[in-house]
Order: C-alpha cells, then sequence, then structure tokens
C-alpha cells in the first residue's frame, strides 16, 4: 500500500462552520477529499448565529484598507459562490437577499459621524449616496420621523447564515466529502517538521499531510501546534436577537444600521437585530441589559420593531486576532509543513467565505497565494516577526 493510500483524507478541516465547510467544499472541486471534524454540529458556533450581512463597504474602518479590498473581492464573488453551491447542493434557495443597507443617525452628532463615514468611503471611490430624512423614509416607510440623515449603500447585501451552512453541508456530502459532527481534535501529530494527523478527543488518529484550522475562537487550542506556529486567536462575544412579524413581511427591505446595532431582515417577515462586541472570553450568557439596548436603538429607529415577537436570544463567539484581520494560509517560520489557517474572521466570516475557501483551496492545490492576500499571512504573528505577539 502507497502512502498516499494510507491517508484517511488529503486533507483534515478542524471546525464545520461556515469557513470550515466552504473551504472543503472548494477543496474538492480541486480534486481533493476532506473530512470534516467539528465539535459540536455543524454550523452551530457562531456561524449559527450571525446575522449575515455582506456589507465590505460599511464595515471599512480607518487602518484596515487591506480588510476591505478583500471583503470586496468576497462580495463580488458571492452570486456565483451561490449559484455554484446551490447546484451542487440541490437547492434552489441558500438565503441570498440583494437587500442594501441605509446607515442612518438619530442626532447631529451622529449626523456628524456619518458625514464622515460618507467621506472616508468616498476617499476609496465607494458607491455610496447620501439621503436626506424624506428620502431615507420614502425608501423606508417604517423609519422615524426623527432621522437626521442616511447613507445608501445599494452594493451590500445579505445571506442567512443558517441556509448557507445547511446548503454548505450538503455540498460538501455530494462531493465526496466527509462532516463529522461530535467529532473535536484533540491534538495535531508531527513527524519530522510536517503535519502526519490529526488526534481525535478518544484518542483514534487521523492520518493526512495537510491540516486546516477553521475552528474559530478556538482555534488557538489545538494541542501539539508549536509555540511558534500558533495563530493569536481570542473569542469576542456578540449578543443578538431574532424576531418575525406575524402579518409577514414588510417593515424593512434593507439592513439598517445603527453603529454599532443593526436590523437585518429576511424577506420574509424575519429580522435579526444585533450585535453587541464584548471582551468577555468564552463566555456565552445572554444578559438583559444586552438586550435592552439592541431594542432600545432598534426601536428609536424604527419603531414597529418593538411590535415584533421574540423568537430567540443568543450569544456567540466571534474568533478575533490582535490586528482584527484574519489568518488564511500556511504559517511563517516555525509552522510545520501542511498546516494551513482559515480563521480570526472576527465580524467578517459570512461576508468573507467565498474568497477565504478560494484562497485555502489553491494553496491546498499547491498554488502561491496572490499578492492581495499578502496582509493576511499566519507569518506575521511568528515569533520574530515585526508586530507579532511577544
Amino acid at each position: 500500500m502507497s502512502e498516499r493510500s494510507a491517508y484517511a483524507a488529503d486533507v483534515v478541516v478542524i471546525g464545520g462552520g461556515v469557513i470550515g465547510l466552504a473551504v472543503a467544499w472548494r477543496a474538492a472541486a480541486r480534486g481533493l477529499r476532506a473530512i470534516v471534524l467539528e465539535r459540536d454540529r455543524a454550523g452551530a458556533g457562531s456561524s449559527w448565529l450571525a446575522a449575515g450581512m455582506l456589507a465590505p463597504i460599511v464595515e471599512v474602518t480607518p487602518g484596515e484598507e487591506p480588510l476591505l479590498d478583500l471583503g470586496l473581492r468576497s462580495a463580488r464573488a458571492y452570486p456565483r459562490f451561490v449559484a455554484d453551491l446551490s447546484a451542487a447542493a440541490r437547492r434552489d434557495d441558500v438565503g441570498y437577499t440583494p437587500c442594501g443597507t441605509l446607515l442612518v443617525a438619530r442626532d447631529a452628532d451622529e449626523a456628524e459621524a456619518l458625514e464622515r463615514e460618507l467621506a472616508l468611503r468616498r476617499s476609496f471611490g465607494l458607491a455610496v449616496q447620501r439621503l436626506r430624512p424624506s428620502e431615507a423614509r420614502r425608501r423606508e416607510p417604517a423609519l422615524t420621523p426623527k432621522l437626521r440623515l442616511a447613507l445608501d449603500v445599494p452594493g451590500d447585501h445579505a445571506i442567512d447564515p443558517r441556509a448557507l451552512t445547511a446548503a454548505l453541508l450538503a455540498a460538501v456530502r455530494r462531493t465526496g466529502g466527509e462532516v463529522r459532527e461530535h467529532s473535536p481534535a484533540r491534538a495535531l501529530e508531527l513527524a519530522g517538521g510536517s503535519v502526519h494527523g490529526v488526534v481525535l478527543q478518544d484518542g483514534t488518529m487521523l492520518r493526512t499531510d495537510r491540516v486546516v484550522i477553521a475552528a474559530g475562537a478556538w482555534s488557538a487550542s489545538l494541542a501539539g501546534l508549536p509555540l511558534a506556529a500558533r495563530v493569536p486567536v481570542r473569542p469576542v462575544k456578540g449578543q443578538i436577537m431574532r424576531l418575525h412579524d406575524p402579518a409577514g413581511a414588510g417593515l424593512l427591505t434593507r439592513v439598517v444600521r445603527m453603529p454599532p446595532s443593526y436590523i437585518t431582515p429576511r424577506g420574509d417577515g424575519r429580522y435579526v437585530i444585533g450585535a453587541t462586541s464584548e471582551e468577555r472570553g468564552f463566555d456565552t450568557t445572554v444578559t438583559a441589559g444586552a438586550m435592552f439596548d439592541l431594542l432600545r436603538d432598534a426601536g428609536e429607529l424604527v419603531p414597529g420593531v418593538l411590535e415584533l415577537v421574540i423568537d430567540e436570544l443568543g450569544a456567540g463567539l466571534r474568533p478575533g486576532t490582535p490586528d482584527n484581520l484574519p489568518a488564511i494560509g500556511p504559517g511563517g517560520p516555525g509552522s510545520p509543513a501542511g498546516l494551513i489557517w482559515a480563521t480570526g474572521h472576527r465580524r467578517n466570516g459570512i461576508l468573507l467565505a467565498p474568497v477565504t475557501a478560494e484562497l485555502v483551496a489553491a494553496t491546498l492545490a499547491g498554488d502561491e497565494l496572490p499578492e492581495h492576500a499578502a496582509a493576511f499571512s499566519p507569518a506575521r504573528f511568528a515569533r520574530g516577526a515585526v508586530g507579532s505577539p511577544a
């Protein structure tokens, strides 16, 4: 028996959220068979709780220009990604909604901040339109008459992460991959400075020479990783709520954002309101104060949300890195050959799934990463790298 035929799979992906599943599916397109290891149910972590806004323009902040470029690339790729996924999964609806976004201000201070947001986006050459309150209310009649200013971002879309995860799970299995739920990875097995396999919680080992770590907030906890190769990922707590309108769709047609909160319509009478950003470790409790703040902010701008029925309250853990940029690709010096990262996406995991999956699948196939991916190399965290943690 050959060395290659002894392997359990061409690649083992640790983490069965949207990123891990997308990587496994796109790897299959390059002829690679993947096994996905998920500690819980596939998509049960931050992917399950995410709102699913595809909003690279709205999310941009000064100093994150590389992330803006990556986000725009991924947003442009989404229509084809969805079409390919629908065909592979044999599902007509994966939850994609080309709805656009309104950024809104309630008072003079917020309006002044929104003017700065407009100037920033125009400096990048991005498509953003300044709206008078009357025009914003004509487009979204549910907005409060007290509105001071709004920005229309028509190119931002949204997707239901739960529908997306279900489609990705089906696509992985239909293209020859395997998803093992309730199968946490315990340790990385190394031999001669290269990946040799993954040890499961029950002590069994899956032999492979390529491992992708896409375990979200738990990415840095895998045993067996050399210290110099670890990407520092921490959990960033986000509390969120889901509601529905018994009268059906119609309250909002666009995502409405009032930083730091938002209301995301699903197009069928369901809405998502979120989200907090808290440095609380692995705490996933839901607090009354956070829910109050979310409803208060949303109700001040769209009074009709106070008539909606609450379906679900939740708290998820976004994976964050020290510089708030994702880690995509192989590690730097001291990293085992065959180890690839796809983590640290923080608030942009759903948005960046298509571009991350393509970059990682290309790496697995032996291709060099393109120049625009250089800013996201995990090598920046290697000990001794400029700006790396001490």
